[in-house]
């Protein structure tokens, strides 16, 4: 007999849960407190989260939308080379290029895949609690939802992840991010990552017009450039190696975003019951792996097939949490890991650091990528992963 879930929060693990449960047989429909989520730049999508976007029959049309990356080089900051891995070795190691796509591009076509009144805007849910055999949302507007279950798919700052587990400190991991898209065509062998002391630059194609860029750097918290922030990127990337100083010439000021980074408290519990948390809620991490909504995606597609495997939806959230938990948690740790080493002080260590990490043997870092990013690392659950 089909559910009714409720999935709190509109963003990429929230839609691909209810895209993927509605594909199981499910009532899933998605509140979301904004109304307006057509922000952000782009996204790179892993061959991980490609085969995790196969499962719920949306993989063709994200790569129809975006453009492909094959390479995967990093370079320092005068130019020189610290990696260079051939495309071939990328793209057999992964078993297809990644996608680089607008964020927004890919909410829509999450959206576009849920009836049209799957997703109501503007309304937040404020507390949940337990009533039964049914999950009692309150609503900003007053309202009472009830509902079979509940995922939770509201951010960092999730107030599922709250419930299931009290206090959940964020706190300010001492850097900021810029990101862009630039009028720019990319040289596809260029897309990867430029690093300097206490500083990174990634950049990808994003078609063949347009190329998806960011920018970190160790900040206060809450600070500002006077001048603005396109004015002072623009001087302070002004002596690095070609393109980075093309790709913020090419970005229109008005849509650059900078947003100050937070890492949150590990969540004991991603479940209690017929409510369950999915991506940032429940495993936020930093944006180095560039595996967040990659994750989420993974996610998604793994839920949608234990409530496939296991008719009680509290037995299905638990054995989702236990299969999940070994496979995210080595991503999130190497994700705070790297942002730490790029955002050493003094500057000097991180740049150090940088430079050293070409001594590996690319033959070790191609088999580490893929054990986290590759077609083959995204598995879905069997029976036996559903048993008891």
């Amino acid at each position: 007999m089909p559910a009714h879930i409720t999935v709190i929060g509109a963003g990429i693990a929230g839609l691909a849960s209810a895209v993927a449960l509605r594909r199981a047989g499910h009532e899933a429909t998605v509140i979301e407190q904004r109304t307006d989520t057509t922000t952000g730049a782009g996204i790179s999508i892993w061959p991980n989260a490609l085969a995790a976007l196969d499962e719920i029959g949306l993989g063709d049309t994200v790569r129809d939308a975006g453009g492909r990356v094959t390479a995967g080089a990093i370079r320092w900051r005068d130019g020189a080379w610290l990696r260079r891995p051939s495309a071939q070795r990328i793209v057999t190691a992964l078993g297809e290029p990644l996608v680089v796509i607008h964020r927004s591009a890919l909410t829509e076509i999450l959206r576009s895949a849920l009836p049209p009144d799957a997703v109501e805007y503007g309304v937040a849910a404020t507390g949940l609690t337990a009533a039964g055999a049914t999950v009692r949302i309150t609503l900003s507007d007053s309202r009472i939802r009830d509902a079979d279950a509940v995922v939770g798919a509201d951010g960092v700052n999730s107030m599922v992840a709250r419930i299931l587990n009290g206090p959940l400190p964020s706190r300010y991991v001492g850097y900021t991010a810029w990101r862009g898209v630039a009028k720019f065509s990319l040289d596809p062998d260029l897309a990867g990552e430029t690093m300097g002391p206490g500083s990174e630059v990634g950049h990808v194609p994003l078609g063949p017009d347009h190329t998806y860029w960011f920018a970190t750097e160790r900040a206060s918290e809450g600070s500002s450039a006077p001048g603005g922030d396109h004015a002072y990127l623009t001087g302070r990337l002004a002596s690095w190696a070609a393109p980075i100083p093309q790709l913020i010439a090419a970005t229109d000021p008005a849509a650059l975003l900078r947003n100050d980074l937070y890492d949150r408290a590990e969540a004991t519990h991603w479940c209690r019951g017929p409510v369950v948390s999915v991506g940032d809620a429940a495993h936020p991490m930093r944006p180095h792996l560039g595996q967040g909504g990659c994750q989420g995606l993974e996610d998604a597609a793994i839920l949608a097939r234990f409530v496939t495997l296991c008719p009680d939806l509290a037995t299905a959230f638990a054995r989702f949490s236990r299969f999940r938990r070994p496979r995210v948690r080595p991503v999130v740790h190497e994700s705070r890991a790297i942002g730490r080493i790029v955002n050493l002080r003094p500057a000097v260590l991180s740049g150090a650091a940088s430079r050293a990490s070409a001594l590996i043997p690319e033959r070790v870092v191609t088999r580490h990528l893929a054990s986290i990013a590759a077609r083959s690392a995204f598995v879905l659950p069997t029976a036996a992963d559903a048993a008891p």
